[in-house]
Order: structure tokens, then sequence, then C-alpha cells
């Protein structure tokens, strides 16, 4: 779905568990400039779910999940709009 997405900055938090995966992207994002697009790794399947909810609050754009099945992770991608 989102292969086309070329992510600025990649945050790998394979391996992490909830909250963590949520935590290393706003902390991230809020240090990096309007139009910064993410790529968020994470094998933590309930970040595929939190991430984007946070996203709408936070008032992003949420540009596309993938699954990596094979791999057994996800890549959220999210570009910072304010």
């Amino acid at each position: 779905m989102s292969e086309a997405i070329q992510p600025d900055v990649t945050i790998d938090s394979r391996g992490a568990t909830c909250p963590g995966p949520l935590m290393d992207l706003i902390g991230k994002v809020k240090k990096a400039d309007a139009g910064t697009v993410f790529e968020l790794q994470t094998t933590d399947s309930s970040s595929s779910h939190d991430v984007p909810e946070w996203v709408e609050k936070a008032g992003h754009e949420l540009l596309g999940v993938d699954e990596h099945e094979e791999e057994g992770y996800w890549s959220v991608f999210v570009e910072k709009t304010a």
C-alpha cells in the first residue's frame, strides 16, 4: 500500500512494547519541522491501531499502515502537519 512513500525519518521500534513505539514517534515528531514524513517500524500489534488514533487526535496526517507479515512488523507512515 505505502511502498512508494519515502520517509524522511525511520524510527525502528521493533521489539518494544506498548506504549514504547508511540512514545518514540511522539518524541521525534515534536522536534521535527512540518512536512517531515516518518516511518515507525513496530512489532507491537497494538501500535498499528494506537498510532493512527494519536495521529488523528494530534492533527497530523496518517499516510498509511503496511503489514510486513513475513518479517513480523508494521510500518506506520505519518506526516507532521504543524
